[in-house]
C-alpha cells in the first residue's frame, strides 16, 4: 500500500487536486475485471459566484449553488465510457448579457468564470460513436421549478427573459431508452423532513450488511464514511452500497487525524481511500469526514484544494463508547430533527441492532432517509473546504 500512496501523492501533486478541481477531470473508476461493465454516467460541476467550483456530482443528481450565491459556469465529463468507443460530452451555456457561448467539451470551463453574470440556459450533446449509442438528457432548476428534460443539444432553460439557472441535472441513457428514472430524486419531497444517517469506520461483516438490508427494506439510504484499509477485504459491501443508492464516502486510509498530517499526508490518505473505494464500487467519493472530528484551517485548505467538503454531525450517538443498542436508539429518536446528520459506526453489533429499530421508526415518523449529498442538494448545497454539521431549512 506504500507504493500506492506514493503514486497517488505524485499524481495528485501534478493535477493539484483529486480530479475535481478546476481544469482537471474527475477520477475514472478502475472497475474490477470480473465485474459487469458499469453504465455510462455523466459527471458535472457548477461554478458558484464568489465561492468557486462545486464538487462534481454524478448522473441525475442535482448540482445546486450554496446559499447566497449563484451559477456562472459549468463543466462536465463522463465515467465508464466503453473501451474503444469514440466521442465525448460537449456543452455550451447562455450567459446573461452575452448570449450563447461556444461549445466546449470534457471538463473544459464553459466560460472563463471571471464574470458576475449568471447562466440562463444550457445545451449538452454527445459526439462521435457515443452520440450513436447514447442519449444525453438534462434539465435546469429555474424560477423555482425543474424544467422538463431536454436532450441531445436542445436548449434547457429560458434565455433572454432575465431568469437565472439555480441547478443542473445531467444523465446519460442508452440510445432510445427514454427519459432517465426519477426514482432517486423524484422520491424525495423537499417539503417533507429529511435525515442523513451516517456510518463511520467500516465496512464490517455482520454489521454493514444488516444496516444495508434494513435501509433497503424501508426505502432508505445512508452515507458510509469508510476507512480505506478496510475496503479491499469487504468490497462486496461497498458494491452493495452503491447499488442501493447509498453514498460511499471517505474516512482516510488508516483512520488518521487530519490535524496530525501534512498537506501531502492528507492527499495520500484521502487519495488512496478514494481510489480503493472507486476500485470496489465504480464510484469515487466526493465527501470526507475528519477522523475524531479533528480539523483545522490548514487541513480544510487542503481538502478545499482537492474539491472536497468536510462533513461533521449534529447528533452523536456515541455508539463507539456505549456499545449499547438502546442508548444509541435513544440518542437518535429522542433528539432527531429535520436536517440532522446522525453519527454512528458500522463496526459494532449493537449499532446494527439499533439501526434495525431506528431506520423503520424514522420512516414511520415521516422522515426521508437520504444521503448527505442528497440532503445538501435540497438545502443550499456544499462548497469545498467548508464544514457542515447539518442542513436545516
Amino acid at each position: 500500500m506504500i507504493k500506492i500512496k506514493k503514486l497517488m501523492v505524485k499524481f495528485l501533486a501534478g493535477m493539484a487536486c483529486l480530479g475535481i478541481c478546476a481544469g482537471s477531470s474527475p477520477v475514472t473508476a478502475m472497475a474490477d475485471e470480473t465485474a459487469a461493465p458499469e453504465p455510462l454516467k455523466a459527471v458535472y460541476s457548477t461554478y458558484q459566484f464568489g465561492q468557486g467550483w462545486n464538487p462534481y456530482v454524478r448522473d441525475n443528481m442535482p448540482c445546486l449553488p450554496a446559499a447566497g450565491t449563484y451559477i456562472i459556469g459549468m463543466r462536465a465529463s463522463l465515467e465508464n465510457q466503453p473501451e474503444g468507443m469514440s466521442g465525448t460530452i460537449a456543452y455550451k451555456v447562455n450567459l446573461s448579457g452575452s448570449g450563447w457561448l461556444d461549445w466546449v467539451e470534457n471538463t473544459a470551463d464553459s466560460n472563463q468564470t471571471d464574470t458576475d453574470m449568471p447562466l440562463e440556459a444550457i445545451s449538452v450533446k454527445l459526439t462521435g460513436q457515443l452520440e450513436e449509442n447514447y442519449d444525453i438528457y438534462y434539465k435546469v432548476l429555474q424560477n423555482g421549478a425543474w424544467t422538463e428534460w431536454a436532450m441531445n443539444g436542445a436548449e434547457a432553460g429560458a434565455s433572454g427573459v432575465g431568469l437565472k439557472i439555480d441547478g443542473i441535472r445531467i444523465s446519460a441513457v442508452v440510445k432510445g431508452g427514454g427519459e432517465p428514472e426519477e426514482s432517486l430524486f423524484g422520491a424525495i419531497d423537499p417539503n417533507r423532513p429529511m435525515v442523513a444517517l451516517t456510518f463511520d469506520d467500516g465496512p464490517q461483516n455482520g454489521v454493514t450488511n444488516r444496516i444495508l438490508a434494513s435501509l433497503s427494506a424501508n426505502g432508505g439510504r445512508a452515507t458510509f464514511f469508510m476507512v480505506g484499509s478496510r475496503v479491499p477485504g469487504h468490497a462486496a459491501y461497498v458494491q452493495q452500497m452503491a447499488a442501493q443508492g447509498c453514498e460511499v464516502a471517505n474516512h482516510t486510509y488508516d483512520h488518521k487525524y487530519l490535524t496530525s498530517l501534512s498537506a501531502d499526508g492528507i492527499i495520500s490518505q484521502v487519495g488512496s481511500t478514494n481510489q480503493v473505494i472507486a476500485n470496489a464500487s465504480g464510484v469515487t467519493p466526493v465527501l470526507m469526514r475528519p477522523c475524531g472530528g479533528y480539523y483545522n484551517a490548514a487541513s480544510l485548505n487542503t481538502l478545499g484544494n482537492m474539491g472536497i467538503p468536510a462533513i461533521m454531525w449534529s447528533i452523536d450517538t456515541r455508539d463507539w463508547k456505549t456499545r449499547n443498542a438502546q442508548s444509541t436508539i435513544n440518542a437518535v429518536l429522542n433528539n432527531v430533527r429535520d436536517g440532522d446528520i446522525v453519527l454512528m459506526h458500522d463496526l459494532y453489533t449493537a449499532t446494527a441492532d439499533a439501526a434495525e429499530i431506528i431506520i423503520p421508526e424514522l420512516t414511520a415518523r415521516g422522515y426521508q432517509l437520504v444521503t448527505v449529498s442528497e440532503l445538501a442538494a435540497y438545502r443550499g448545497g456544499m462548497a469545498p473546504g467548508h464544514v457542515y454539521n447539518s442542513f436545516r431549512r
